[in-house]
Parts: C-alpha cells; sequence; structure tokens
C-alpha cells in the first residue's frame, strides 16, 4: 500500500486556506496512486490557543464537510488533525476519512502539552478513549504530538492490534532532536510503523520543526522530511513487514505483565554486626 505524508504550513486562522492547501496536497498524492494521506494536528486552524477558540468548528461544520468533499473528489483516505468544538468544548481531534468521504475513526488527544508556550488546557479539553481504524488491510492506532512522550499509549494500541501508529503532530523546534528519537523508538519497541506528519513554519510564538518520517517496523526511515520546509513524502508499506519483523523477534510473546502489575518488593540485606 503507498501512502503519503504532508509536512506543510498553515495560515493561522484562514480556514479556508489551509483546507485549499490540504485539497491540493491530496490532489497530488492520488495522482502518484496513494491510498492514505496524513496531514498535521490543527490543520485547518493553525495551532494557537487564541486562534483555535474562535475558529475551531463541529463534525457538521463547513471545514469537516470540506474534508469530506475533498476525500470523495479524490478517491482516498484523508487522516488529518483538525480542531473540534462541541457544545462549550473544544477538542484536539484526528478525522478520518475514507474515500467516500464516510468519518470511519476519530480521536481526541489523550495527553495535553499544559505547559507554556503551547497552554493548550487553557482551550483544549483531553479526550477520554483511544482509537484503531482499518484501512487496507492494516489496523491504524491514532495519536497527536504530545502523546509520542507517553508510550503507554502507543503500547496500548498496539496491544489492541495496531500495526500502524500515526501521529498528526505541531511538534516544537526546540525539541527536534526528541521528535527524531521517538518516532524511531515507538516503530522499534512496538514493532509497527510509524507514521508521522509534523508541521513546518510558526504560529505566534511557536516554530516547527518538520522532519516528518515514514518509519518501518524494524526501526528503517522509509522517507523523511527537512526541518524548514514543505514536503510530501511517500513510501510503500505492507502487513507482510510487520508480520516479518514480529515473528522474526517475538517480543509480545515475551511480555511480563505478571511482573508489570506487582510491586517493588524490598530486598533484604544482611548487615554486618
Amino acid at each position: 500500500m503507498k501512502i503519503a505524508v504532508a509536512q506543510i504550513k498553515c495560515s493561522l486562522g484562514d480556514v479556508s486556506a489551509n483546507i485549499s492547501q490540504v485539497a491540493s496536497l491530496s490532489q497530488t498524492a492520488a495522482s502518484k496512486g496513494c491510498h492514505v494521506i496524513v496531514f498535521p494536528e490543527m490543520v485547518d486552524t493553525g495551532y494557537e490557543m487564541s486562534v483555535i477558540r474562535e475558529t475551531a468548528s463541529s463534525w457538521d461544520g463547513e471545514s469537516f464537510r470540506a474534508l469530506q468533499k475533498i476525500a470523495s473528489d479524490t478517491s482516498i483516505h484523508l487522516i488529518c488533525g483538525i480542531s473540534e468544538k462541541e457544545a462549550d468544548k473544544i477538542y484536539n481531534s484526528i478525522a478520518v476519512l475514507n474515500p467516500k468521504g464516510e468519518l470511519i475513526g476519530k480521536y481526541r488527544k489523550a495527553h495535553l502539552a499544559a505547559y507554556p508556550p503551547l497552554d493548550e488546557d487553557s482551550c483544549i479539553s483531553p479526550g477520554d478513549s483511544l482509537e484503531i481504524v482499518k484501512i487496507g488491510g492494516m489496523k491504524w492506532g491514532l495519536m497527536i504530538c504530545y502523546d509520542l512522550r507517553f508510550p503507554e499509549l502507543s503500547r496500548a494500541l498496539v496491544l489492541n492490534g495496531a500495526e500502524i501508529l500515526v501521529l498528526c503532530s505541531a511538534w516544537p523546534f526546540p525539541r527536534v532532536t526528541h521528535w527524531k528519537t521517538l518516532t524511531c523508538a515507538r516503530a522499534i519497541e512496538n514493532q509497527a510503523y510509524v507514521i508521522a506528519s509534523n508541521r513546518v513554519g510558526s504560529d505566534g510564538p511557536v516554530t516547527f520543526c518538520g522532519s516528518s518520517c515514514i518509519v518501518d517496523p524494524y526501526g528503517v526511515i522509509l522517507g523523511s522530511a527537512a526541518e524548514d520546509r514543505e514536503a510530501l513524502i511517500i513510501a510503500e508499506i505492507s502487513k507482510e513487514t510487520v508480520e516479518s519483523v514480529r515473528n522474526r523477534m517475538p517480543i509480545f510473546q515475551h511480555r511480563r505483565d505478571d511482573l508489570y502489575q506487582l510491586k517493588f518488593s524490598r530486598m533484604k540485606r544482611k548487615t554486618k554486626k
């Protein structure tokens, strides 16, 4: 299965311009034979809390309907980070649309970056569930940005069948080394593909580090983008590769759930009298 990852700048608060960019890149990916395209976090509104508070929309809003049309017009699966409003709450979400434009999966960011200058907790409510969707005979686990720092989440997705970990992100530049290290680590430790789409450019005080990547279950980088410019990266992925890596080194058979749940014991030490 051929997939694409879009690394883009966003026009802060200009939903129409951002959606237009999603449409253009989706068309390009479709023309190259891709079955799926992944976009960064909050690609509709940009990433600044005051702007998100004013421009986030619901699942029946204009921006979401535009994404549905893009998926159906291009006949491609669309995985896209969006700003979701429900009643008086706003969520940092992912929408997964099939080639008919149908919503087949959605995820709300579970771990909020509640520290300056990101301060997501000033605007965003955390999600309280995980999400796995099936595309092309493979199971895709959904994550957003800061979720990458919590290996418990990616492991929970994989233990529930995920063969691919998708990451929609707006990861900031000061921690670019963390991004590159953790995307590979999550792939290696879970023997799963990591498909990570990140922003470039700046929104307010935050500058993003790009470096979007596609990493295979053995930790090999199949495609990557630069830190400072827009790009569309494409790679082939397969279920057979996941199965091969997991069969060659069956780490999940060697897990010790009985041990991980236990409290640490106190060792008795002999003392000289």
